[in-house]
């Protein structure tokens, strides 16, 4: 990285304009990050040299999570191939990879006796597998050193990537494969540019038909202009992707110059969200203003397995 992109945070959006934030409500107000476990966690992820899309992409729930000793680990480096309107990582030219990060990732999971992790990455459109056997090696390494972790993997869309990224990851038997929707399709093209709605539909499909025992799952943001109907629309396009897991969640503006928020959802308006997306035959949904792709992850997990066991087979609704 040269001195002006490391200066530069979110270069693509260097000339955006900068608009007015809505102030927010009462019930998005988080308590500030404390704790013996939160600093006990901290130190394992700064000793080991890693990094945690909490930080990266300013989690409102870091506090609460890390001072349950939970935490996304962010493999493949901090900046992204990508520049997302609605994202707060880095974008730019990223470095290599580091060859020594799955062992390291092993070592915090280890160390902080995690029962469930989550991997995500950023995109990586320069490597030719999109970092597929990264991750592969990262959940392998998780396995050998700690075998009774149940492991979750947040995927990139693997768009500009081979075509047996998909199986590569898959082949080192996440428990759960996860990939976000993010938004309702009409909004792609100003929130999320570099992805294609039905692609990454078309990716959690893939996912299960390749391995019906995997629980699958994604996410979507709302407050950014989008309809109800639109989104129980994705919601019903989730469910003919046989997804099991669905968690839907506020959408925050990281900088002024992000893509705005519209709404703020109140919470009512979340339960009766996730009403309909039970009612549409999810095993699991997860709705709430503060909800986020990995948040709650390891008690949501096991709802889902207790879910799935009693819903063997799950049609689409």
């Amino acid at each position: 990285m040269t001195s002006e992109d490391q200066r530069i945070r979110h270069p693509e959006k260097a000339k955006a304009a900068v608009g007015v934030s809505l102030p927010k409500p009462p019930w998005l107000r988080v308590r500030a990050p404390d704790g013996d476990l939160f600093r006990r966690t901290d130190a394992a992820i700064k000793n080991q040299r890693l990094v945690t899309v909490c930080e990266e992409a300013a989690c409102p729930n870091i506090g609460e999570c890390w001072s349950k000793s939970h935490a996304t680990f962010m493999i493949m480096g901090e900046v992204c191939t990508r520049g997302c309107a609605f994202c707060n990582v880095a974008t730019g030219r990223p470095d290599a990879l580091d060859v020594f990060e799955p062992a390291r990732v092993a070592d915090a999971v280890a160390k902080l006796g995690l029962r469930h992790v989550v991997i995500t990455s950023v995109d990586r459109d320069d490597l030719e597998d999109g970092g597929a056997q990264h991750f592969a090696r990262t959940l392998l390494a998780i396995r050998r050193k700690s075998p009774q972790t149940s492991t979750e993997v947040l995927t990139p869309d693997f768009r500009m990537s081979s075509a047996n990224a998909l199986e590569t990851v898959l082949s080192a038997r996440p428990d759960v494969f996860n990939h976000n929707i993010e938004t309702v399709p009409r909004l792609y093209q100003k929130v999320r540019p570099g992805a294609r709605y039905f692609g990454s539909l078309f990716l959690l499909k893939r996912a299960k038909e390749m391995n019906p025992d995997v629980a699958t799952k994604s996410g979507l943001m709302v407050g950014m202009g989008e309809s109800t109907e639109e989104i129980l629309q994705v919601l019903d396009d989730l469910r003919a992707a046989d997804v099991d897991f669905v968690t839907i969640g506020q959408y925050l503006q990281p900088t002024p110059r992000h893509y705005p928020v519209h709404r703020y959802v109140p919470p009512e308006e979340f339960e009766r969200l996730e009403k309909r997306a039970r009612s549409k035959g999810f095993a699991m949904v997860s709705a709430s203003p503060l909800t986020r792709s990995s948040y709650h992850a390891e008690e949501d997990f096991a709802q889902l397995k207790r879910a799935r066991s009693q819903q063997p087979t799950i049609g689409a609704g």
